[in-house]
């Protein structure tokens, strides 16, 4: 355990942050999950809505600085690519 203020509050300031990325980065797999459902249940509708409330949060994660924009761009293209397949179907 640190015996410095400064480190004390560095650690306190890294498990609140370390808290907070989880959590974003937990609605964001929530979030892809619900769209990868409702592809594979082959619902025009829901894989729409699903995608359209996902895209936000995938945003906001790049934003925050939780996961890279790279990464989130791929993702939010394949997503968008089975959703439209599942439109087309």
């Amino acid at each position: 355990m640190a015996n410095i203020a400064s480190a004390q509050k560095r650690i306190r300031q890294t498990v609140k942050r370390t808290a907070r990325n989880k959590a974003r980065k937990s609605r964001v797999h929530g979030a892809i999950r619900k769209v990868e459902e409702a592809v594979a249940a082959g619902s025009k509708e829901a894989a729409l809505a699903a995608f359209r409330a996902a895209q936000p949060e995938m945003q906001r994660a790049v934003t925050k600085g939780v996961l890279k924009a790279n990464a989130v761009s791929r993702k939010l293209s394949r997503l968008a690519a089975r959703v439209k397949a599942v439109q087309s179907a």
